[in-house]
């Protein structure tokens, strides 16, 4: 449920966007209960035949600065593609498309939608298993099961969102800690341990305050392990081994006294991070915001690198969120709004369009990766190296972590509602108010009982 915040081009109205961070993620909210989808390859979209396509379609978006990087690459594709006209309207698309699906009115040709969303559509949307086809080998696995519903793929995968490790580099360095030596969770834990006794104030690790937020990081910290809330046939499997060593490493990080608790950028988040008390972020790429933006008395500090493993050897990164473009089957011109993603997606000028410089992004956009291989070559960066990470090559570490993140499964639509019961539970947790096992017993039956159960 991949999150590129709502977030302008300029330092200057960035600087206003803490608050608003939070608020634009928790706007996921639910799915809307769709029933199953009917089997696969009954649905089948397919790009057009003819070589020289002409008509029009509208395309929807979320405003904000993806919104201004598709709108610019408009143009690449009309210089390939000029008797197609794109309408890109910017739309609430959390408020508006429930209905839209549901009553079949002025239903665009193609939309923009968290992937975790995508089950929960899937009966208004296009099996887009054969336009997919060609391109299927060199997309990210994790992407293609994400959308993947009884066998259909009914989303073109966008991004990548490799979990990373941000640390402020120069505080730990002050305090004599080499974080690039960290390899496991245990080895963060004793790296924490050392920084606090240096920074007696310090709570040096990142714990997630939001419900939602600390669900969707629970996700990428599973996702390493190789598991996630549902299995492929869709059956709960919270409950389990791998769950409760997650959530026994963040009670202990609370515990200890080794966790800044705050809602993601929020002030508090932001005033920790720069007085040096918070300095371990573990996030998706997309944290790299904050120093570019944000942290404004800390910028050039922060350094990325993969996340800790669970184990020695394990895999060093994680899937957290992402955002696929969907295509519902009520739209006029379904054809060719999967003509225009394929194009933005699987061909070098449009992924370059859309991940190269742009006056958006003047170095190129480096809150995310693709999930098309080809395009997400770790020789060939589509973006610079980012002088809020000390001129790090983000682009290579990224590249990296993306190709450790597991294989996974398809995201029950249930997800959203999941958030209700075990990210409030969670939160619970921190508050000293249940164990790990009780948070995974009490999660997993509220789950079954009022989400599972009901569809």
């Amino acid at each position: 449920m991949h999150k590129h915040l709502p977030r302008t081009a300029t330092r200057a109205a960035a600087l206003g966007l803490a608050a608003a961070v939070a608020l634009g993620l928790t706007a996921c909210g639910p799915d809307i209960g769709t029933a199953p989808s009917t089997d696969a390859g009954a649905d089948l979209l397919q790009l057009p035949a003819e070589e020289s396509p002409s008509g029009e379609i509208t395309i929807w978006d979320r405003s904000g600065d993806l919104f201004e990087v598709f709108d610019e690459a408009i143009a690449d594709f009309n210089e390939k593609y000029p008797d197609v006209t794109v309408n890109h309207e910017a739309v609430d698309i959390d408020a508006k498309l429930q209905n839209t699906l549901i009553t079949g009115t002025d239903v665009p040709d193609g939309v923009f939608l968290d992937d975790a969303k995508i089950a929960g559509l899937s009966d208004y949307l296009w099996d887009l298993s054969d336009v997919l086809a060609p391109y299927s080998g060199e997309i990210a696995p994790q992407k293609l099961d994400v959308n993947s519903v009884n066998g259909g793929i009914y989303g073109v995968p966008f991004d990548s969102n490799p979990g990373l490790l941000y640390y402020n580099a120069a505080a730990l360095e002050a305090a004599g800690i080499d974080a690039t030596a960290i390899t496991t969770y245990d080895e963060l834990l004793d790296a924490a341990r050392a920084y606090k006794e240096a920074v007696p104030s310090a709570a040096p690790i990142h714990l997630e305050q939001s419900p939602f937020l600390g669900q969707l990081q629970l996700e990428m910290y599973a996702s390493q392990l190789g598991t996630s809330l549902a299995d492929a046939d869709g059956t709960l499997r919270l409950d389990s081994p791998e769950y409760e060593q997650i959530l026994t490493y963040l009670d202990t990080v609370q515990k200890e006294g080794l966790g800044t608790r705050a809602e993601y950028l929020g002030p508090t988040d932001i005033a920790e991070l720069e007085n040096g008390n918070e300095v371990f972020y573990p996030w998706a790429i997309w944290f790299d915001f904050a120093p570019q933006q944000l942290l404004t008395e800390t910028q050039g500090d922060w350094r990325a690198m993969p996340l800790p493993a669970w184990e020695s050897g394990g895999a060093r990164s994680g899937a957290m969120g992402g955002s696929s473009f969907a295509i519902p089957k009520d739209g006029e011109n379904s054809e060719l709004a999967a003509l225009f993603y394929s194009f933005l997606m699987f061909d070098e000028a449009g992924y370059s369009a859309v991940w190269g410089p742009s006056s958006v992004y003047p170095s190129g956009l480096n809150t995310s990766i693709p999930s098309y291989l080809p395009a997400a070559d770790p020789s060939t960066p589509l973006f610079e190296p980012v002088p809020a990470l000390g001129d790090q090559d983000l682009w290579a570490v990224a590249t990296e972590a993306g190709a450790e993140i597991p294989a996974s499964v398809p995201t029950p639509s249930w997800w959203a509602g999941a958030v209700d019961y075990l990210g409030t539970n969670m939160q619970r947790m921190l508050d000293g108010e249940l164990t790990p096992a009780e948070v995974l017993e009490q999660s997993s039956t509220e789950i079954q009982t009022n989400l599972i159960d009901r569809q």
